[in-house]
């Protein structure tokens, strides 16, 4: 209950880093305020990603959930506002699977909202110097159905007042110089930065401090 769950996926289709992944490495076992960051991978598999996140919902019962993952080609770091309860995959995840038109959880509503205090952590980001903003989608990929599985999951233990939601990362340099075309990206070290940002903000919010 003293923990904030910090989530980030292994690298997929082409690229050959995630800084999802790097991030969360690097603030494992760090203090976000009150809350010890404990940090997972994901796989890039929907079914396997859920999986492992109700196990750690479980075993962690965090006081607040930070999903992230990356959108490359987005030049800013980005909140998301909801999760639909679609699977339409652009591309094949890491299984080689490209789910088509399917639920996330069958029967399960239309979509959720994120419940992490979206305009702190955005407030948070500017006042650091950190240029962000609120996404209205975030995709129907893994990152969705990841977002969408723990705030489902989370209702059905009981615990519906978990701040938990999601942060899209721009692509890092090692992303950009794999990339067909060019994209936008941030250095690794502010793209972690970002996220610890992110995370005091969230812990903040915990405790009655924002």
């Amino acid at each position: 209950m003293n923990t904030l769950l910090l989530t980030g996926f292994e690298p997929f289709h082409t690229h050959p880093v995630n800084p999802s992944a790097e991030a969360a490495q690097a603030l494992d076992g760090t203090q976000a305020g009150s809350l010890r960051v404990v940090s997972a991978l994901l796989p890039v598999e929907p079914h396997a990603a859920c999986a492992r996140l109700t196990e750690l919902l479980g075993t962690q019962r965090p006081a607040a959930v930070l999903l992230t993952g990356l959108a490359s080609g987005r030049p800013q770091v980005t909140l998301e506002r909801v999760a639909v309860n679609v699977m339409d995959f652009r591309i094949p995840d890491n299984a080689g699977q490209q789910h088509r038109d399917a639920p996330v959880q069958a029967g399960g509503p239309d979509a959720y909202l994120s419940t992490l205090p979206l305009r702190a952590v955005l407030a948070a980001w500017h006042g650091a110097g950190i240029p962000g903003q609120l996404s209205d989608t975030a995709g129907t990929f893994v990152c969705n159905a990841v977002m969408y599985h723990a705030l489902h999951a989370l209702r059905a233990l009981g615990r519906p007042d978990v701040p938990c939601g999601f942060l899209h990362l721009p692509a890092s340099a090692g992303v950009a110089l794999a990339e067909a075309k060019a994209v936008p990206y941030l250095p690794q070290a502010e793209l972690t930065r970002a996220v610890e940002v992110a995370a005091r903000t969230v812990a903040a919010s915990v405790s009655g401090e924002a």
